[in-house]
């Protein structure tokens, strides 16, 4: 996960706008937070622990002037959850000192940092983001030149916001991995990874950051170009399942919406005679509202949510997350007696399900039917998603019925991978670009 932000203006508090910038970013990444200012090329940086509410303060923020800001929120994939790792990173290269904060991974990030180490470069963390500020740094040739040489040396995931030279720049990899939406408040330009940031702070949005573009804002306005060739469109279909934020466009495509449809092609699979929908909150909500569109049976929101709880799919560790489990939901007593459909938008460990399914049972429910709006994963995500190893995925050496009886529930079914890519549109299908990177199985129900 993790979300970027930036933002150039000559007349408006770049660090406000880029705090409430990550405030509405704050779901993607809750470890770390930072901000790093260019005020006339003085650069300025605050990083720490915690949520973006934690990390800042009126203060820090005031002492924070500037005309250029990137701001990032956190959650690790690579490198350890340390102060040394929160970002956005400073890198002091021969050729510039570059401040910059990613989303995504790369793979190929051992490789280039045998060559940094081999040509003198020191690198204080072990984040893969360091990598591409040293690559930057160094690059003798002008800014925007620079940019197209880093990116072609990177391989994987990246939607990247940097600051140097006073200059503000964002770039994506060339199969759109990670989203970058770019957009505009009055005359100054606004890049982000969701376009709710854009919408927080009253910016318009204009259109995603390309698939293998560089953007750079400076004193003359925004400039564009192909950095490198752009590859078949790949933006991760997790971010309309899980990741992203409802209110959010990515590819054009609503979240929320997206989420809803998920849910009636679901129902349309996997039909069930039942009493009540429910979805697991948030991300399931959208999808249980659409199945219980397409099916008529009722929708009811009868599990109540602690908000104040942390994600737990995106917690460090799995003692966390099975903190995180027992804390977040508490069923109401209308689920008593009754037959339950419980949409939820993935099955990753299990752990939750699980849990969620003795939960119901525990509360009087008579059935608890599991319907999933995405299909099984069976394997890790390598492009910036905290998907567990191969043998730890519920999914990955279990048929759907052993999947089912691990989970304890009456039945379960997956939405398909027809369903999901958007087989007949007129069948209710999403018509959404690209799949899972992980690999993700084509079974049905048990």
């Amino acid at each position: 996960m993790c979300g970027v932000f930036g933002i150039r203006s000559e007349d408006r508090d770049v660090a406000r706008l880029s705090y409430f910038g990550l405030f509405a970013l704050q779901h993607r990444g809750q470890e770390s937070a930072g901000i790093a200012v260019s005020d006339k090329g003085r650069l300025t940086v605050v990083r720490d622990m915690g949520l973006v509410a934690q990390v800042f303060n009126e203060q820090q923020l005031h002492a924070l002037p500037g005309e250029v800001a990137i701001g990032h929120t956190r959650y690790s994939t690579t490198g350890a959850n340390r102060w040394a790792n929160a970002q956005p990173l400073v890198h002091h290269g021969r050729a510039r000192t570059v401040a910059l904060g990613h989303n995504g991974n790369l793979v190929n990030v051992e490789e280039l940092r045998a060559e940094l180490e081999a040509d003198g470069v020191r690198l204080g963390s072990g984040s893969d983001t360091e990598v591409i500020a040293a690559l930057l740094g160094r690059d003798p040739a002008p800014l925007p030149e620079a940019m197209a040489n880093t990116m072609g040396r990177l391989e994987g995931a990246y939607s990247v916001t940097a600051l140097a030279e006073g200059i503000l720049l964002a770039f994506r990899d060339p199969f759109g991995f990670r989203p970058l939406s770019l957009g505009l408040i009055g005359d100054d330009w606004v890049v982000a990874s969701e376009t709710c940031a854009l919408d927080l702070i009253g910016a318009r949005v204009v259109r995603d950051v390309r698939p293998g573009e560089a953007i750079w804002v400076d004193t003359d306005g925004q400039h564009a170009a192909q950095a490198v060739p752009s590859g078949r469109n790949a933006l991760c279909i997790f971010e309309h399942v899980y990741l992203a934020r409802p209110d959010s466009r990515l590819g054009g495509v609503e979240v929320h919406g997206a989420r809803v449809r998920m849910g009636e092609r679901l129902a349309e699979e996997a039909p069930v005679e039942a009493d009540l929908v429910i979805g697991i909150p948030d991300s399931g909500t959208p999808a249980a509202i659409g199945y219980s569109k397409a099916s008529g049976v009722p929708f009811g929101e009868a599990l109540i949510k602690n908000r104040y709880v942390a994600r737990t799919f995106i917690q460090p560790d799995q003692a966390m997350r099975e903190q995180g489990i027992r804390l977040k939901f508490n069923p109401l007593d209308e689920v008593a007696g009754r037959r339950i459909v419980v949409v939820d938008d993935s099955i990753m460990r299990g752990n939750t399900t699980r849990q969620l399914v003795a939960m119901l049972f525990d509360a009087g429910s008579a059935e608890v039917h599991v319907r999933i709006s995405s299909p099984p994963v069976v394997s890790p995500c390598f492009y910036g998603i905290d998907i567990a190893d191969e043998e730890e995925l519920v999914a990955s050496q279990r048929a759907v019925e052993d999947v089912r009886a691990f989970i304890g529930a009456t039945t379960l079914h997956y939405l398909s991978v027809d369903g999901m890519q958007g087989g007949d549109a007129a069948a209710g299908g999403l018509r959404l670009p690209g799949l899972l990177h992980a690999r993700v199985s084509n079974e049905g129900a048990a």
